[in-house]
């Protein structure tokens, strides 16, 4: 298990060593399902590491989550089949198993809710700078020989998740090789399924998985191309409907809620974060999912918002509340539960009907 590593601890060192490990448990006559996130950041990992696996002669079949979607929700184990190995990545860590019974690594830089017993954790929770999953997923696959033309998917993941200042050496070296506005333009590109109403993740895996570069995927005329282009072109107008709508502020809170298909309550809170600077803002989303309000916390006041939310937890809140980042949180709540939890932090005239 990698956790918390002391300072004198080498990362890229101990991701490849319990990425070797792991493997050494896992039978090579089955696929590997490669399980992940729909963003930058998750399905770049998701990418390297089936080229990294497949390039080493695993059989391996990567997984992307749907819309609302949780390895942990009830029946998803059922659609997994039966692999040799399940690789859990940038989905969180959590004690109970997506797969009983089956060897797992996981891989994820969130906060964690707990440890999976019998799995290979590889955490970059708690190191400074904090590596984002698809850097540690570039740091594991090592286990499996160079993979130095695979660094501009690490890159993707560290802009994708933490904007291109992040302070690693990886970073540096994918932008002299492959051009920080190719990777940028790249990045953005990836991003934008995961936000549609459709949420068809499809079209940037399928470039992540086969482009040689950055540029092959912004430059290269393709379908996959043409429909990640709408995709952001369907983001871009869901955004400017909704920074129209003004927040609401009582006491340390600001709340922003509105309709929208389209999953742009990170970016609008984000938004909404470098103007009120002194109060934690909530951007709430009743049209992203039928039967659900989900919402992103963001704040400038260095205010652990994980533990903001987990002082504020409705009865009924499940898995999908107050995971993420200190400084970046959010959730999914049912209407009952959204509604006690917006009345316990002043707003009692945002419920919605039950």
């Amino acid at each position: 298990m990698i956790g918390a590593l002391s300072l004198d601890t080498d990362p890229r060192h101990a991701a490849r060593e319990a990425f070797a490990a792991a493997l050494a448990g896992i039978d090579r006559g089955r696929p590997i399902t490669v399980l992940g996130h729909f963003d930058a950041d998750g399905m770049s990992a998701i990418a390297i590491l089936v080229r990294a696996l497949r390039g080493a002669g695993w059989q391996v079949e990567p997984r992307v989550t749907g819309k609302g979607e949780s390895p942990w929700d009830e029946g998803f184990a059922g659609t997994l089949g039966s692999p040799g190995g399940l690789i859990v990545a940038d989905l969180g860590t959590r004690p109970e198993p997506v797969l009983p019974g089956t060897p797992t690594v996981v891989i994820d830089h969130h906060l964690p809710t707990g440890l999976p017993v019998g799995a290979t954790t590889i955490s970059g929770n708690g190191l400074s700078p904090e590596p984002t999953t698809a850097l540690l997923a570039w740091w594991a696959a090592a286990a499996l020989g160079d993979q130095a033309d695979l660094q501009w998917l690490a890159a993707l993941g560290l802009m994708g998740d933490m904007a291109d200042e992040a302070a690693f050496p990886e970073l540096t070296e994918a932008r002299a090789r492959w051009g920080k506005t190719a990777l940028r333009d790249a990045t953005s590109l990836v991003n934008a399924p995961r936000r549609t109403a459709a949420c068809d993740a499809g079209p940037a895996l399928r470039l992540l998985l086969t482009a040689h570069g950055p540029k092959a995927i912004t430059k290269e005329p393709s379908a996959d191309r043409d429909a990640l282009l709408a995709a952001k072109a369907e983001v871009r107008e869901a955004i400017e409907s909704a920074r129209r709508v003004a927040p609401k502020v009582r006491g340390e809170v600001a709340l922003i809620r509105f309709h929208a298909a389209q999953q742009i309550h990170p970016l609008i809170a984000q938004q909404w974060r470098g103007r009120l600077k002194d109060k934690i803002v909530l951007a709430a989303n009743t049209g992203y999912r039928d039967g659900w309000i989900h919402f992103a916390a963001r704040s400038a006041r260095g205010e652990n918002l994980v533990d903001y939310l987990a002082r504020h937890r409705p009865p009924g809140a499940d898995g999908r509340y107050g995971n993420g980042h200190a400084q970046a949180t959010g959730g999914a709540l049912r209407p009952a539960d959204w509604n006690a939890f917006v009345a316990g932090i002043g707003f009692p005239d945002e419920q919605v009907p039950a």
